[in-house]
């Protein structure tokens, strides 16, 4: 008997896919393209008009009214340790980069996590997708979206996304089961819609759990960076690449520190803004 013949292979159905997707709706991802280099060349130009000592002043300052002092000092050590180690530019990227993938991580996973937990069918249906998504190597997303979308950020961007929706949509089912149904019965029965009780009373209850979720969306969309300068994405991806190809480990040390930088920025700042009811304990 031949072997050969049950030997599964998935690209003999994929390729065909991608192949129809590319000649049908060659308007759609041209669209989305241009989309998502508009919002990311915004951003970046933003982040790098200002000069990078008023760009530090002025989070240190708004971290400091907004969040804490623990906070301000931390956000000036992070984008302070970018600029002495000649990464400024690169981490501007990045950080434009990985804001707008978290935010569209987080718009896409915060629904349809509170939607698993309302409807059990649902969530039996997501769960083994969630396995999947999160059990293939993450490099393997940039492959479709390569072959899509081209080289460049689009494909890099796209490919964070579906790779930081996982952590966020299981935490926010979790977080949402483990609301005492007490309080929500108690909410039906003084009469509050089903809206008032999901932003006054189960997501204050779930908060933490939810933040827990944040934290691991932007860890884990920054450890796509690396990857995404695979495919041109630039940031500080291009710089680890390029310390890799160059065996220049000076050169891959600070941009890998760097990322870490940006990482602890995005995450205390983010945390901070969302649980500002304990700010006063860690002032």
């Amino acid at each position: 008997m031949n072997l050969s013949i049950l030997q599964f292979s998935p690209g003999a159905f994929l390729a065909p896919a991608v192949d129809w997707l590319n000649t049908n709706l060659h308007p759609l991802f041209a669209a989305i393209s241009y989309l998502v280099e508009t919002v990311l060349s915004a951003i970046e130009a933003a982040l790098l008009f200002v000069p990078p000592y008023a760009l530090i002043a002025i989070v240190v300052i708004l971290a400091f009214f907004a969040v804490s002092l623990r906070a301000a000092i931390l956000a000036g050590l992070c984008l302070g340790f970018c600029l002495l180690v000649g990464l400024w530019t690169a981490s501007m990227q990045t950080l434009a980069l990985v804001s707008v993938a978290v935010v569209i991580s987080v718009l896409i996973a915060f629904p349809v996590g509170v939607l698993c937990s309302r409807h059990k069918t649902l969530e039996a249906v997501v769960r083994p997708i969630l396995d999947v998504m999160q059990t293939v190597p993450p490099w393997v997303y940039l492959i479709p979206a390569v072959m899509i979308f081209s080289l460049g950020r689009v494909p890099a961007i796209i490919a964070t996304i579906v790779y930081g929706i996982p952590p966020m949509l299981r935490l926010t089912t979790l977080a949402f089961n483990q609301v005492p149904k007490v309080f929500i019965e108690l909410g039906s029965a003084i009469g509050a819609p089903p809206r008032s009780i999901l932003w006054k009373i189960e997501i204050p209850l779930a908060k933490q759990t939810l933040l827990v979720g944040l934290n691991q969306c932007i860890l884990l969309s920054l450890a796509m960076v690396v990857l995404a300068g695979l495919v041109g994405a630039g940031g500080l991806g291009a710089e680890v690449t390029r310390g890799l190809t160059r065996m220049e480990m000076g050169l891959g040390l600070r941009a890998g520190l760097a990322i870490v930088a940006v990482a602890l920025l995005l995450d205390r700042l983010s945390r901070g803004l969302l649980d500002r009811d304990r700010l006063p304990k860690a002032r």
